[in-house]
Formats: C-alpha cells, structure tokens, sequence
C-alpha cells in the first residue's frame, strides 16, 4: 500500500512504547512510535544505518551522541551511521514520532 492513514493505527500501551510499522523495503523502514508520559527507548545505535526522529505530536528529549536536547511538533532530530541515539517522553503527554532508518537492518544485502 502506498498511502497511509497514520492517525488510524496509532496505539499506545501503558507498559511499554509501541512501535508501528508503517513500511518497510529493502532500503529502509519507516515507523510511528507511540510513547506515553515516562516511556522512553533507550541508548543504543546501528551498524552502518541512518536514523530520525521527527515529533509529530507532543514534546520529546532526543539524545543523539553526547547531546539532548526537548523537540516539539515540527523538530527533527537524526542520528549518523554508529551514532548512539534514543528518546524519552518527560511531558505529561502522549508523544508521536515519525521515525525512519536507512539502510534497513532488518533486511540486509
């Protein structure tokens, strides 16, 4: 499918963070993640891949590298290939992000 109503698949948990997957191809994924007040994903980074997060409702802190910094609807933050990266929602609302990878390591080669 090449048209996606993002608003219809949101979903939260309030256990854990949810990530839904919007598409994937050999190139690269590209999901909605779905934090509630006090979730977060923690440090961690990929081989070789490209990633972003872009706030598209409610207020995160992204940590790239060394760096954090709180981004509102709008903001975008990327981390670089082997870069460490992660996110938290410290408001006291839900959060959405737009979030994609490149190259996609769920399929490698």
């Amino acid at each position: 499918m090449s048209f996606i109503d993002t608003e219809s698949v949101r979903r939260f948990d309030p256990a854990k963070m949810q990530k839904v997957n919007l598409f994937e191809t050999p190139q690269m994924f590209c999901d909605i993640y779905c934090l509630e007040p006090g979730q977060s994903q923690k440090l961690h980074a990929h081989a070789g891949a490209t990633k972003f997060y872009y706030v598209v409702e409610g207020e995160a802190e992204v940590t790239i590298g060394e760096s954090t910094q709180t981004l509102g609807p709008g903001e975008l933050a990327w981390s670089a290939p082997d870069e460490s990266h992660g996110v938290e929602n410290k408001s006291g609302r839900s959060l959405i992000l737009l979030v994609a990878m490149a190259p996609n390591p769920n399929k490698p080669g």
